[in-house]
């Protein structure tokens, strides 16, 4: 389903005393200052193994994902439009950019 430069929205949960501005399904605990809540997080896929998929985020990490997580997806045109600064460059790109 995944190839290798594919654009990938990764929903990530986190647990803070303040949720970002981007930060979406905000839940508060029932006791605490604690919030949980999803943000999207917009990578692109390096490589497909038989472990997993390998994704790089736009300053450079990368994660290993299941291909059978229910929280990665691919980006819907709309989203590779309007949030295309999100996204990282493609590796190809960055290659042909320093020769």
């Amino acid at each position: 389903m995944f190839r290798p430069g594919d654009v990938v929205v990764y929903t990530k949960t986190k647990h803070t005393t303040s949720p970002g501005p981007r930060a979406h399904d905000i839940e508060p605990e029932s006791r605490g200052e604690y919030y949980t809540y999803a943000v999207d997080k917009y990578w692109i896929v390096d490589r497909v193994d038989t472990d997993g998929i390998m994704v790089r985020t736009r300053r450079g990490k990368s994660h290993l994902i299941s291909p059978e997580d229910p929280r990665l997806r691919p980006a819907k045109w709309w989203e590779r439009l309007f949030f295309r600064s999100r996204f990282p460059t493609s590796a190809a790109a960055v290659d042909d950019c320093l020769k």
